[in-house]
């Protein structure tokens, strides 16, 4: 799922009895209750942030991409009311993850009489209904904003298997049923996904005096447990892409790559070395041989010259696709297939961008003049079905009044429409 904001690039077993957890409506571990999931381990849904576990194919399949979806907001094919505890008044959204077309988690915040006021949502029909969920005991917050605990991203690898992490990390093996705390690998957690039964993270040192540090580490646990061990050292703000059982980071202007969840990584030169190109913002994993980077510079007033190159052999060799246009920072990058990619980016206003034709031509798919509100977890569940979090929370109880509306598409990111909670 990419990052904005500064913030990190950035599923349930059978439910417990409601009775058995008596929960207010806001507040870590007073936000939810209990639920019932479907979607088994090995069939995960597909894309990156959105999609916490790409372990199969895609964000949802062991072999092949999954199967287009035609869900919509408001029409899931579960039929069956989640259980768990209301939905607090005024929730607002900053991370999401899928673990199937039509099953999500998000985690968010809402205004609450005792801090902390996180609080996690839970739908089966694809945001026809929610209920909530208990979440960790910690505030909600960003990564240089706090020294102690804090939360600001969730992934799911199953309906039962699943991860909050920030400043520390959470675990639930019951489908956020209970939560309890988990050994971290060591400074802010920036970005994490879950992929061939391996849990990959990206942590640096972040203070709130001093920012992030431009040098961290990839770490890498089993899904199962056990000690993290470093993968390899990484520079930049680096968010792990994953998809068709292939994960893949930035690092400066290198591009990391591996097919077996960080067991071992090959390094590829990056393409925005080309003249005229500063950096890499960006990465998608668009199949199980390909990628696509978002390159950029030269930015002036709100508006930078943003360029897409492709690659068909993971990194080996890279062709130029196109450009979107050039209003608004970069922020994320994600692909339903090869020919159809979304890029995300935000400055005056906050704008999602579309191509049809592997990233050669570039439409304006969603745009709000709202002084860059941005977006986070930019992803794709199925080879239709996509989700961003538009204008994600960055505090606790939102006190700012961000929108944290989740939009949906399911026609590979040509027009969103907004979710309500």
């Amino acid at each position: 799922m990419g990052t904005s904001l500064g913030m990190t690039r950035a599923g349930l077993a059978a439910g417990a009895v409601l009775a058995a957890v008596a929960l207010s409506a806001c507040g870590a571990a007073s936000s939810g209750g209990a639920g019932a999931g479907s979607t088994p381990a090995s069939s995960p849904p597909l894309g990156s942030a959105s999609s916490s576990a790409a372990a199969a194919t895609s964000s949802a399949t062991s072999s092949a991409p999954a199967a287009s979806g035609t869900a919509t907001a408001g029409s899931g094919s579960s039929s069956a009311a989640p259980g768990g505890g209301p939905v607090p008044s005024g929730f607002a959204a900053t991370s999401v993850t899928f673990v199937s077309a039509d099953e999500a988690f998000v985690l968010g915040t809402a205004p609450c009489a005792k801090a902390p006021c996180t609080s996690i949502l839970r739908t089966l029909d694809r945001g026809a209904s929610w209920r909530g969920l208990p979440a960790p005991v910690a505030p909600l917050a960003q990564p240089a904003d706090v020294a102690g605990p804090a939360v600001w991203g969730i992934r799911f690898a199953n309906p039962s298997d699943g991860f909050v992490f920030g400043n520390g990390l959470w675990e639930t093996t019951d489908g956020g049923e209970h939560w309890s705390s988990a050994p971290s690998p060591g400074g802010s957690i920036e970005s994490l996904e879950v992929i061939d039964d391996q849990v990959l993270a990206v942590v640096s040192p972040c203070s709130p005096n001093g920012g992030c540090a431009q040098q961290g580490e990839l770490e890498r646990r089993p899904l199962a447990g056990g000690g993290w061990q470093t993968v390899t050292k990484v520079s930049g703000d680096s968010a792990i892409a994953t998809q068709a059982r292939v994960a893949a980071l930035i690092d400066g202007d290198a591009v990391i790559v591996t097919g077996n969840g960080g067991v071992s990584v090959t390094t590829r030169s990056g393409p925005c070395s080309t003249p005229g190109i500063l950096a890499p913002e960006a990465i998608a994993v668009t199949g199980p041989d390909s990628l696509a980077v978002l390159c950029a510079g030269n930015g002036a007033a709100g508006s930078v010259d943003k360029t897409v190159f492709v690659s068909d052999d993971l990194g080996a060799h890279w062709t130029t696709a196109g450009s979107p246009a050039r209003g608004g920072d970069p922020e994320g990058l994600a692909s339903a297939t090869t020919s159809q990619l979304v890029a995300s980016a935000a400055s005056g206003a906050s704008m999602l961008y579309y191509s049809a034709d592997g990233g050669s031509q570039w439409t304006t798919a969603f745009s709000r003049g709202d002084g860059g509100l941005g977006f986070n977890d930019l992803g794709f569940t199925t080879t239709s079905d996509g989700v961003v979090v538009y204008g994600p929370v960055m505090s606790d109880d939102n006190a700012e009044g961000r929108p944290g509306q989740l939009l949906l598409t399911s026609n590979g990111g040509a027009s969103w429409q907004a979710v309500s909670y």
